[in-house]
């Protein structure tokens, strides 16, 4: 047992740990999300785009949505850091913008629906 103290002493203060993103908790987070967005395989566009492949995407670019023009010139390419930055307060961060949510301020809450988010390739499929 005295060898066991300083391995949980590590995992205790790993900061890897402390900040893991749990796909579970991040699929209740996108509760807050889906009265307005879609993913998955049957995802469609509804009052909000639909979410398939945010990651990598330029804002703006999904197909039969209409955008704001603040949205469409933002000249943004959605990644984690960008993400969580307009998530917190979309308004703040693409002046204009059409999306009313108010917004997500707790960090590890958005590092949770980043990862879940980030399970859904272009099409839809969960990706491994």
């Amino acid at each position: 047992m005295k060898h066991l103290w300083p391995m949980l002493a590590v995992l205790a203060i790993s900061p890897s740990l402390a900040t893991a993103q749990d796909i579970a908790a991040g699929e209740r987070s996108w509760n807050k999300c889906r009265a307005c967005h879609q993913i998955g395989e049957t995802a469609k566009n509804g009052v909000g785009p639909m979410l398939n492949g945010l990651f990598g995407r330029q804002s703006g670019s999904i197909e039969g949505y209409s955008y704001s023009s603040a949205n469409k010139n933002s000249g943004i390419t959605w990644d984690e850091a960008t993400f969580a930055d307009y998530i917190k307060d979309p308004k703040a961060k693409i002046p204009g913008t059409k999306m009313v949510f108010a917004g997500i301020r707790n960090e590890q809450e958005i590092k949770d629906l980043t990862a879940f988010l980030r399970q859904f390739d272009q099409s839809g499929k969960k990706v491994p």
